[in-house]
C-alpha cells in the first residue's frame, strides 16, 4: 500500500510540475521584460506551438533539462514540416523557451515542495484513521 502512495505522488508532482512549467513560460514571455512586444507580435501559430509544448511536458512521466530540450525541439522540427511560420520565427520562439529553463525549474520545484507537504499530511491522516 506504500508503494501505491509513492507512485501517485510522483505521478502528481509531475503533472503539476509540467503544468507550472508551462505556464511560467507563458506568464513569462507575455508578462516579462519583453511582454509588450511579444504581445503584439504573438501569433496563432505560436500559441499552439507553445500549447502543444506544455501538453507533452504535462505527458511526460519526469521533467528535466534534457526531457525539457527534447520536447521543444520535437515541437520545433513538426511546425517547421508543417510550414506555419518562417523558419527563423519558429526557431526564435524555440530559443526562447529553451531559455526559460532555470525559472521554469525553480517554481517546479517550490510546487513539488508544497505537493510534498501535502502529500505527507494526507499521509499522517490516513494512518491515523487506519488505526
Amino acid at each position: 500500500m506504500k508503494k501505491k502512495v509513492n507512485e501517485s505522488n510522483a505521478v502528481t508532482l509531475a503533472v503539476v510540475g509540467a503544468s507550472l512549467a508551462g505556464l511560467a513560460a507563458t506568464a513569462y514571455f507575455f508578462f516579462g521584460p519583453k511582454g509588450k512586444t511579444h504581445q503584439k507580435h504573438a501569433k496563432a501559430w505560436a500559441i499552439k506551438m507553445k500549447g502543444e509544448v506544455v501538453e507533452k511536458l504535462e505527458q511526460a512521466k519526469e521533467i528535466t533539462e534534457p526531457v525539457y530540450l527534447a520536447i521543444i525541439d520535437t515541437v520545433t522540427k513538426e511546425y517547421m514540416k508543417g510550414k506555419k511560420a518562417s523558419q527563423a520565427e519558429i526557431e526564435a520562439l524555440a530559443t526562447d523557451l529553451k531559455k526559460h529553463w532555470k525559472t521554469m525549474s525553480k517554481m517546479a520545484i517550490s510546487a513539488k515542495k508544497e505537493t510534498v507537504k501535502s502529500a505527507s499530511k494526507v499521509t499522517s491522516v490516513a494512518k491515523k484513521a487506519i488505526r
